[in-house]
């Protein structure tokens, strides 16, 4: 996996501790909260021992999704692989102010092509709860199709596939 990787208009880095204040943004923003879960990151302790948390598993890379210009954070990419899941996991979420303006597409599309080459990576996965609509149509229109649904704790989630 690559540390860095750069598209026109944006760049994407490894997350980092110096990233905790939009961290606690993120994973407090509406969208987040009502698609992905509540983390528990309340301050920004609790956003530093996140991002130790992600950094210190194996298997589990986050990018942050910045302007290449200014270098505002704007959304996380994440590709991990999870336990319950036989394969890798790609996943997407930006601030609501940047959504619906192909970043998430954009900065999704440079990590898959640089994993994708790699066949012991493939199919490559993507979950999502059913009622996340925008982000079923941006997997799909990235060539994800509907594999699955599971259970995974008390929530149903879709398994997307790309072979």
């Amino acid at each position: 996996m690559l540390s860095s990787y750069y598209t026109p208009r944006l760049s994407l880095g490894l997350i980092t501790e110096a990233d905790h204040a939009f961290v606690l943004e993120l994973v407090n923003s509406e969208g987040w909260l009502r698609n992905i879960g509540d983390r528990q990151v309340h301050n920004e302790a609790d956003a530093k021992a996140y991002i130790q948390k992600i950094q210190a598993t194996s298997d589990f890379y986050y990018w942050v999704v910045r302007f290449r210009k200014s270098g505002e954070p704007i959304g996380i990419v994440s590709f991990l692989k999870r336990t319950y899941l036989e394969n890798f996991d790609i996943g997407f979420a930006l601030l609501p102010q940047f959504q619906g303006q192909g970043f998430a597409q954009e900065a999704a599309e440079v990590v898959l092509q640089s994993v994708y080459s790699n066949l012991s990576l493939r199919p490559i996965l993507a979950t999502t709860v059913p009622s996340n609509l925008p982000s079923i149509r941006l997997l799909e229109k990235m060539g994800f199709r509907f594999d699955r649904e599971i259970e995974e704790g008390l929530q149903k989630l879709h398994v997307y596939s790309k072979p």
